[in-house]
């Protein structure tokens, strides 16, 4: 079991899996990383709970559909949970949207609740990189 960062996540993933990820060059973009060799465009998440679907916002999504569509790559979206990390080809998996209310960032305590748009992707739909 582990409660990881998505530092830890880059870090692991470039030992593991992808040897030659490098990190994002803006801190804003709408993916984290990026495998020049297998031409994956990556968003990482890091859930501190487990859960058998995992939510993917519509405007990452599109946004890293944009980006990947202009350079060729494929989008993939890496979650961790305590119980494994797990990987998405955003090519291969057609998302279910709908509107849910959610804090507006779970970062700087922020606790402002707004409408977002979100696909709940399920586990079983995913690699599973690691138990």
């Amino acid at each position: 079991m582990f409660n990881w960062e998505e530092t830890d996540l880059f870090y692991w993933l470039r030992e593991y899996v992808y040897s030659d990820l490098l990190k994002s060059k803006n801190q804003m973009s709408r993916w984290d990383c990026y495998s020049p060799k297998f031409r994956h465009r990556i968003e990482l998440k890091c859930r501190r709970k487990h859960y058998d679907t995992l939510l993917l916002e519509r405007k990452k999504y599109d946004a890293l559909i944009f980006e990947t569509g202009k350079h060729l790559d494929t989008p993939i979206y890496i979650n961790s949970t305590p119980e494994g990390i797990y990987s998405f080809n955003l090519h291969e998996i057609k998302p279910i949207w709908v509107e849910k209310k959610l804090r507006a960032t779970t970062e700087f305590n922020n606790y402002e609740v707004i409408t977002k748009e979100v696909a709940f992707l399920k586990i079983e739909d995913a690699d599973h990189l690691k138990l």
